[in-house]
């Protein structure tokens, strides 16, 4: 392999693919550095707005025929647009510490869970989203599509050790709750102050070792003969009551 080789692998090793309009265009609106936006030939609607949005960051627009794009993205859904832009970037738990609301995923393996999550999380106003590095998805494509662009707007640390991520997180005056099925009920909660609220896998739940590092559990109420809610909805009813009772002081 000679060095050009080598050098077109680690490019395209570092390059990501955004496709979709709506995500397209909330990358556009970001901070990412943006290689180049392919249009399918014949693409309109929407278009318009992001050959605008390309052309105002001076970023070139390449239009090809519909099974290059779907050549590109695997056979995808990618409604006529793919941006390739530089990877996405993880924050330091560090870079969140001064926010009021994080979400901390315990292993959360579906891509589509996290980008529903990440979704909500920039909805309600968080400060920011974290995950493990191990056993746990990370900034994929698709999370960025199931995101619907929300990814490139709220920050995501990755930490080694979540136990040791909440040690910290206390000490600089968060209290952090962790969303269990034997917890107090949700609605009887004071969600105040600086918190942090630990989301468990899908089907585990949150982990031993972190859940006894947590202040306080709680748990939606059920009437139902469903147990259980998706890890992305159990996050979304959680983060909304936060909203909710933090609404009343906006």
């Amino acid at each position: 392999m000679t060095n050009g080789d080598e050098q077109k692998q680690r490019i395209m090793k570092e390059d990501s693919l955004v496709f979709g309009r709506n995500p397209a265009i909330e990358a556009l609106k970001g901070d990412r550095t943006i290689e180049k936006v392919i249009l399918q030939d014949g693409a309109s609607g929407s278009v318009g707005k992001i050959v605008s949005l390309a052309k105002d960051r001076r970023i070139r627009v390449e239009y090809k025929a519909r099974l290059e794009l779907d050549k590109l993205v695997g056979g995808k859904n990618h409604q006529g647009v793919v941006v390739i832009t530089s990877s996405y970037e993880y924050k330091e738990l560090e870079d969140l510490l001064g926010g009021e609301l994080l979400v901390l995923l315990d292993g959360i393996e579906d891509p589509h869970n996290l980008g529903a999550i990440m979704r909500t999380a920039e909805c309600v106003g968080a400060s920011g989203v974290v995950i493990p590095k191990r056993r746990s998805v990370g900034l994929t494509d698709t999370v960025a599509k199931t995101s619907a662009g929300a990814i490139e707007h709220i920050p995501c640390a990755r930490v080694s050790n979540m136990a040791n991520a909440i040690e910290k997180l206390k000490e600089n005056g968060f209290w952090i709750c962790a969303a269990d099925m034997d917890g107090q009920d949700l609605w009887s909660c004071d969600l105040g102050g600086k918190l942090a609220i630990v989301i468990g896998n899908e089907g585990k739940g949150v982990s031993r070792l972190v859940k006894e590092k947590c202040d306080f559990t709680i748990s939606i109420p059920m009437v139902g003969k469903i147990s259980s809610l998706n890890a992305s909805n159990a996050a979304a009813v959680i983060m909304y009551e936060v909203f909710r009772q933090r609404a009343k002081n906006i």
